[in-house]
């Protein structure tokens, strides 16, 4: 007797199929004109510095996702992804899968609270001197985990919202995780992009954390140093009478 489940069960297109599909989808879209930008990965590590790894750190936090991530990982390594552009709280992007016509995908991130931010000005305080430092990730360890750590600026699973125009009934399917991880791999080439999707002016996140630090300065300034000698002491220092 037939039954409703029976049939041909589903095969995983292999790496040299994905790439192959891949590679035609693109000149397709040359051909019509349609500028992409697609993700490379260099080697096996999707990301290196330390905004791209700790993008994919905090992606892989997210338990609820964690049996398609692996399926992500594999199609952005392959160079699935032929398209991904970063915006202010939106990803948009395409992705190869089994088909002919490569899948499309929103991603859509909340925009950060003000007072969000504004904590984490306050506790950077003295601790981010300049751009060149802050997108080095070559800051504080302490700082790092007030970035990357909960309550800090990379997004909450409820923060995110996506879509994909692929048949999977999944919550998170593997094309929206390849998208999530190419994220990681752009933030290696452009760290700055994390506070374009995160929707913050960089240059001016420093510029407030700098006056916050010259308020406090000045705040301070009529303090007397518990560092100054007075006269008495100097006199028994140095011997003089």
């Amino acid at each position: 007797m037939s039954k409703y489940w029976q049939g041909k069960a589903y095969s995983q297109p292999t790496e040299a199929e994905l790439k192959q599909k891949a590679d035609v989808s693109v000149r397709n879209a040359k051909k019509k004109g349609t500028v992409l930008e697609p993700v490379v990965i260099h080697g096996r590590a999707i990301a290196k510095s330390w905004w791209g790894s700790s993008w994919c750190e905090n992606l892989e936090r997210y338990a609820d996702y964690e049996n398609r991530l692996d399926r992500g990982k594999r199609y952005v390594r392959t160079g699935s992804v032929i398209d991904l552009k970063i915006e202010k709280g939106k990803l948009s992007a395409r992705v190869q899968g089994t088909r002919r016509t490569p899948y499309k995908i929103e991603v859509r991130i909340s925009p950060l609270s003000e007072e969000k931010c504004q904590a984490i000005i306050e506790k950077c305080g003295r601790k981010i001197q300049n751009l060149e430092e802050l997108l080095k990730g070559s800051f504080p360890e302490e700082l790092k985990e007030l970035f990357s750590g909960q309550g800090g600026l990379f997004p909450t699973p409820k923060e995110i919202a996506f879509s994909c125009s692929c048949p999977d009934w999944a919550l998170m399917c593997k094309h929206v995780a390849a998208v999530l991880y190419g994220v990681g791999a752009r933030l290696d080439e452009t760290p700055s992009l994390f506070f374009t999707l995160r929707g913050i002016e960089m240059e001016r996140f420093i510029d407030v954390t700098i006056a916050n630090r010259v308020e406090a300065m000045l705040a301070n300034a009529d303090q007397p140093s518990e560092r100054i000698m007075d006269s008495a002491d100097i006199t028994a220092l140095f011997g003089i009478s």
